[in-house]
């Protein structure tokens, strides 16, 4: 039986520039390269007794794109996908200063 470990980290090895930035795309003169927030994880067990698996999970949130029009480049960004990202910073964010002014007055 293969180790499941090596099989999981040599398709781990394909992860990385690839999975955040995306393929350039021309479109009416103008490259776009979308640009992706992504993570992952695996794992693998093997035992004599019980046999082996393993299993592997990943993410990815769409960020923006950078535009080429010319000579001019610039990072234009998903909004949809940063407000979603930023409800979450900002709700723990909250959270914590609340906790860290309540524990000064005390």
């Amino acid at each position: 039986m293969p180790n499941l470990a090596l099989e999981l980290g040599k398709q781990a090895a394909s992860l990385g520039v690839s999975s955040v930035y995306g393929e350039q795309q021309d479109v009416d003169g103008i490259r776009l390269v979308p640009v992706a927030l992504s993570w992952s994880g695996f794992g693998a067990g093997e035992d004599e007794d019980r046999g082996s698996g393993g299993g592997g999970g990943g993410f990815a949130v769409p960020l923006g794109a950078y535009i080429r029009k010319g000579d001019d480049l610039r990072f234009e960004p998903n909004l949809v996908s940063l407000v979603a990202v930023a409800i979450p910073f900002v709700w723990v964010a909250g959270r914590a200063l609340s906790r860290v002014i309540r524990a000064l007055k005390r």
